[in-house]
């Protein structure tokens, strides 16, 4: 199985954790502690522990340094958030995307610039084009 076709399941504080070092692009335990938004602060060595469940699930890796582990992601956004879509679509929806779209459309509050933009991703895709969700 490629990487990219695997399902990477992330907790809230391990999608935390990832989003810091996608965006620092390698960290010790205490940089990514300190970088972690408050209501995902938690004591170092359970990071550390974290960090270390992570790398057993192949999403970091890390390299020594001295004394300090340095952590790198080894999975991208882009594919953590497709696998993570697509788990919760199958699980909440039965594999059913309009019915994720439908949900996401009723349930969410969505101002007119969200809904043009949504149109244009949409017509983008119905001509056969791969769109990055930004429109």
């Amino acid at each position: 199985m490629k990487d990219k076709d695997r399902i990477h399941h992330l907790g809230e504080l391990q999608h935390a954790i990832m989003r810091v070092l996608w965006t620092l692009g390698e960290g010790t335990v205490a940089q990514i502690h300190e970088a972690l938004p408050p209501e995902h602060r938690r004591a170092l060595t359970t990071i550390a522990t974290m960090l270390t469940k992570m790398e057993r699930k192949g999403v970091v890796t890390h390299r020594s340094e001295g004394r300090f582990f340095i952590y790198v992601p080894s999975v991208v956004e882009q594919d953590v958030r497709r696998t993570m879509v697509e788990d919760l679509t199958e699980r909440l929806f039965d594999g059913d995307v309009a019915a994720l779209v439908s949900h996401l459309i009723t349930e969410q509050e969505i101002d007119r610039d969200e809904l043009a933009r949504l149109q244009k991703l949409i017509e983008s895709r119905r001509k056969g084009g791969k769109s990055d969700g930004r429109a």
